[in-house]
């Protein structure tokens, strides 16, 4: 592993869908997720981090120290009861052990964060650790998102499908199709904003310049190796990262968020691709100290 990283960063991320479904909501019967008071689109940050993970799941297949945490099919505290093993501890005796080593939180948590990159990434909240009242079990990693927001109002559609298998034999027998539902949304632009501190990745989790790297990596491709008929078309259409001199940052984020116009060329029509925006950003308004990258 390089060494932690020592700037502080901001980015931003514009992604779009086409005939897709991006972040259905459960609560509304899996309809894309909106925001009731002015209809623009939403897009959960759980549900980019889910893509982030799956990436770096797929491209290191569990090399070490880039281990998924939060993943499909694996509990929690099977990848906790590791930390125990490696300290010769478990759930029963870690009060014991504690009272002879007063550093065993940080020790655990330093296992955790070297092992699992989502950790070392993102955080997490280690139910085992936080029940064995260990100090170690809620971790702020130095990635943050914020929820996504459509850059105008959407219109999500409901889609009648058919299809030829049914589903029983009596049905059968009555009918050679069966209906069903599915919703999208025509095209949207969303835009998606996060943070990182260097001041966390130094004192907390470590996450390093080859972990940057690879996040890097992971936003531009998250939803390539992620595509199914449910979301329709989906791309990560900008990456722009704002890097600092130094380690607390030079000025306040949204100063830095403010500096990224994204305008639709032609408001009579609605849009149905990337092309229909134009996406400037205002490098004057950057401030001394401050780099502006556009990584795609």
């Amino acid at each position: 592993m390089s060494e932690p990283i020592k700037n502080r960063y901001e980015f931003t991320i514009l992604f779009e869908v086409e005939n897709g479904n991006p972040n259905g909501d459960p609560d509304a019967g899996n309809m894309p997720r909106i925001d009731p008071e002015t209809s623009y689109g939403l897009v959960t940050d759980v549900c980019l981090k889910r893509k982030i993970r799956n990436y770096i799941e797929i491209a290191k297949e569990n090399q070490p120290g880039y281990r998924i945490y939060i993943k499909d099919g694996v509990p929690l505290n099977r990848s906790d009861a590791e930390a125990y093993a490696y300290l010769n501890t478990d759930e029963k005796s870690i009060k014991d052990a504690k009272k002879k080593d007063n550093k065993i939180d940080e020790k655990i948590r330093n296992f955790m964060c070297q092992n699992f990159y989502d950790i070392r990434a993102f955080g997490a909240v280690m139910t085992t650790f936080v029940k064995a009242a260990l100090n170690c079990g809620q971790v702020r990693g130095p990635v943050q998102l914020g929820f996504a927001r459509s850059i105008d109002p959407i219109v999500p559609q409901e889609v009648t499908i058919t299809r030829v298998a049914i589903t029983t034999e009596a049905d059968a027998e009555k009918k050679g199709t069966e209906m069903g539902r599915k919703y999208i949304v025509p095209y949207a632009l969303y835009r998606a904003e996060g943070y990182i501190s260097a001041n966390l990745a130094r004192t907390v989790t470590g996450f390093s310049e080859d972990d940057l790297t690879l996040l890097w990596q992971a936003v531009i491709n998250m939803f390539e190796t992620d595509h199914s008929a449910a979301r329709g078309k989906m791309a990560v259409r900008e990456l722009i990262v704002f890097k600092h001199d130094s380690e607390l940052g030079n000025c306040p984020a949204y100063k830095l968020f403010d500096t990224i116009h994204v305008e639709r060329k032609d408001r009579s029509l609605p849009a149905r691709c990337y092309q229909d925006y134009d996406v400037t950003i205002d490098t004057a308004a950057i401030p001394d100290g401050i780099t502006c990258t556009r990584m795609i």
